[in-house]
């Protein structure tokens, strides 16, 4: 079958498509033809093994497992023991903590992190939403938990994870301000944006404004950076690790009122993520949030995929087709 591979940790260049076993579901689980599958920050971090710690993940001196995570297409085959789908079913969902989603199958178990893909929602906007609508949730739900009336400031609103940020916390009902470049302005005000912020024209420090949240999508601002746009009891939410935001966790859960706050939802458990995987299912079939696709690349190009994600200026999600 068709996989990606990296031979060492690195840039872009040591990804390379390969053919690989064709992989057979044990009695629990559903073999899952896959149609397209996602690339992101995360997915770059793997590939260079930084932090350190992700290689207990991929493998400390060198990558050993096929990238990727989220995915979507057909059901191939079943285990023996599988009731809750049969041979056909159109699904999405993500194999994280593990990975295995940029190849033509992988093996899934029956009770993981699966959901039948709604009807007309393509494979690529419902592995979308398996990575980042996912990642999104999960930050603004689980953990920021956001109320109706609050207000929230998603910094790079634009980006795949914005994107579903801004429709999840307005879909809540939480008033939403967006931060973007001048060319997204009118993307995210569409998504339920009820203040945008241009950061080419106006330092968004600078506005005066405060808010109960303020959710660092791309994790490119710090809790020092943001700590006084913060209400008393906000939270500065952060979806990359540092040195910096361990720091700050530590030290404002001991000093002040305002918290930092990281949190690798790829490690929750399956049960919460199912949970929210399904509440995704169901707005996505309702019409409630949409999918807002960057850019999409064959598999052969997985390289040139990598190298739009790590410009840092992604729109939307950056969807990978395997055919």
């Amino acid at each position: 079958m068709k996989a990606v591979a990296a031979t060492e940790y690195g840039g872009p260049e040591v990804l390379r498509p390969y053919s690989a076993p064709k992989p057979t579901p044990e009695p629990d689980e559903v073999l899952i033809r896959v149609r397209a599958s996602t690339v992101g920050p995360a997915n770059s971090a793997m590939r260079e093994g930084r932090p350190f710690p992700v290689r207990f993940f991929s493998g400390l001196r060198r990558p050993t497992s096929i990238p990727g995570d989220a995915f979507a297409g057909e059901i191939a085959s079943i285990g023996r023991d599988v009731t809750r789908f049969t041979v056909g079913d159109r699904v999405f969902g993500t194999t994280a903590p593990n990975s295995g989603a940029h190849a033509e199958y992988v093996c899934v178990p029956e009770d993981g992190t699966l959901e039948l893909t709604p009807a007309g929602v393509s494979d690529a906007e419902a592995a979308a939403v398996a990575d980042n609508g996912l990642t999104a949730i999960l930050f603004v739900q689980n953990v920021a938990d956001l109320q109706p009336g609050q207000s929230i400031l998603v910094n790079g609103a634009s980006g795949g994870i914005g994107t579903f940020a801004v429709q999840l916390a307005a879909h809540v009902g939480a008033a939403v301000t967006g931060v973007c470049s001048t060319k997204n302005v009118d993307l995210v005000r569409s998504l339920g944006a009820d203040a945008v912020v241009d950061y080419t024209a106006t330092d968004v420090a600078e506005t005066g404004e405060t808010y109960d949240v303020i959710f660092d999508a791309v994790g490119k601002g710090s809790f020092a950076q943001f700590n006084r746009m913060l209400n008393p009891n906000g939270q500065y939410i952060t979806t990359v690790p540092s040195v910096g935001i361990l720091f700050d966790m530590a030290r404002t859960r001991l000093v002040g009122d305002r918290r930092a706050v990281f949190a690798a939802t790829g490690m929750k458990s399956t049960g919460v993520r199912k949970q929210y995987l399904r509440e995704l299912q169901e707005l996505l079939d309702s019409g409630e949030i949409r999918s807002v696709i960057g850019r999409r690349y064959p598999v052969a190009e997985i390289i040139e995929a990598h190298r739009y994600v790590d410009t840092g200026h992604k729109r939307g999600t950056a969807v990978v087709t395997i055919d």
